[in-house]
């Protein structure tokens, strides 16, 4: 794994978010700011834009110079919270990683988004589906399963905490404005964490 899988998960994200920008800014604009989508879009299109670049690193170092671009070109809390992920994975991150290792990055990444957030799980935001995917990946890797299994489980495993968000009560960002009034709707940042971890899972088990 190096930059061009790098590169290659961030096409799959990009076209995955594009391909479900409408539900997911409506979403937003139930409970959120309504512009969630869009800081994302803009940030995939700016990767997108300096392919040659990352595609040119290491794991690593295409996850550090990712997670750069990432923290300039994304507005809202969004940005901050994906550099978060992508900057802590690549310090956790060597480039011979196997399984275990990329899972413990993967954790380390999550753990440095709770850290910037200030929240984890039972909140109504995306680490209700990162968590508990990096958990079961962590699980999956120690169990020594194979890595199409592992492509295979994770994404379920992001759905069912996806879904799970619809009947949380909000209790960080705009969504906790709305006190009651926020339950019965999916979180638009568990739905495009889930959109992502789907669409990476299935481009690196190709």
């Amino acid at each position: 794994m190096d930059g061009k899988t790098v590169m290659a998960c961030i096409d799959a994200s990009h076209a995955a978010l594009k391909h479900h920008h409408d539900e997911i800014a409506s979403l937003d604009q139930a409970i959120g700011d309504g512009d969630h989508i869009i800081n994302l879009l803009r940030g995939m299109d700016a990767l997108v834009a300096m392919r040659a670049a990352i595609e040119a690193e290491s794991l690593a170092g295409a996850l550090k110079l990712a997670s750069t671009k990432v923290l300039s070109t994304v507005g809202g809390s969004s940005g901050p919270l994906f550099f978060s992920l992508l900057s802590g994975m690549s310090k956790a991150l060597s480039d011979d990683a196997d399984l275990q290792a990329f899972a413990r990055a993967f954790a380390a990444g999550v753990e440095a988004v709770g850290q910037r957030g200030k929240t984890g799980l039972g909140s109504k935001t995306m680490m209700d589906v990162l968590i508990p995917v990096a958990e079961r990946f962590s699980t999956l890797a120690t169990q020594g399963a194979a890595t199409h299994d592992v492509l295979a489980k994770l994404p379920r495993v992001a759905e069912e905490h996806m879904l799970a968000t619809r009947d949380m009560l909000a209790t960080k960002g705009r969504a906790s404005f709305l006190g009651e009034r926020s339950r019965g709707h999916i979180d638009p940042g568990a739905r495009s964490s889930q959109v992502m971890i789907e669409a990476i899972c299935a481009r690196l088990g190709e």
